[in-house]
């Protein structure tokens, strides 16, 4: 079965243990994803954090976590998803900073998980089809940027999947379009239409269907 969700886990191996349920991870380790995205063709995506619980595969709870340096704490806002996003900072990076991440679980059952996602300020009820495309290229440019080299392990766009914060949601569209278990799935078919979509909830994301 094909996974439509860009959702990449990483062995998390540059933690250092700080207290009992505490961790340190250094800064450059997120830095090296969210700097991919600084340019105008993937300004409206984001990376999102968490920590994959080994055993059970849900993320683990994050009590709170923050950027740290010698000089500055800088609180981040954890979702209660367990998902917290990182600015791109040379500054931080440079300094060598740390993010530091307190878990309800032991640390050491949980391995960092990177969800590639649109920002909230695109999220929103009505869309026109030249917004929708717009997301749409944002998600292909990154793939393709990504892909130049190794193109044949990428995967390519082919649509969009808009989650809701309801996983139960099932409703149609003002345009027509069934969301089903809080999900809604606009193929390259849907695309083909140039029309806009209508919804009657916000979502809380919009993600990629990446195919292989």
């Amino acid at each position: 079965m094909r996974k439509p969700v860009l959702s990449v886990v990483l062995a998390l191996l540059l933690i250092q243990p700080a207290v009992a349920d505490e961790v340190e991870v250094k800064y450059r380790t997120f830095y090296g994803h969210v700097s991919k995205l600084d340019n105008e063709d993937t300004q409206a995506l984001q990376f999102a954090f968490g920590f994959k619980h080994v055993g059970s595969g849900e993320l683990c709870t994050i009590k709170k976590a923050r950027i740290s340096t010698q000089k500055v704490q800088i609180p981040l806002t954890v979702t209660s998803e367990n998902r917290f996003t990182i600015q791109s900072e040379k500054a931080l990076r440079l300094a060598n900073a740390f993010v530091v991440i307190d878990f309800k679980e032991p640390s050491n059952q949980c391995d960092i998980s990177v969800q590639l996602e649109t920002k909230p300020e695109y999220l929103k009820t009505d869309y026109t089809f030249e917004e929708m495309q717009f997301i749409y290229q944002q998600y292909e440019a990154f793939f393709n940027e990504m892909g130049s080299f190794l193109s044949f392990m990428m995967p390519t766009v082919n649509g969009l999947m808009l989650q809701f914060s309801d996983k139960n949601l099932r409703e149609t569209t003002k345009t027509g379009e069934i969301i089903n278990e809080g999900t809604l799935m606009l193929n390259n078919e849907w695309f083909a239409r140039n029309k806009g979509l209508k919804l009657q909830t916000i979502p809380l994301r919009i993600t990629a269907i990446a195919i292989k």
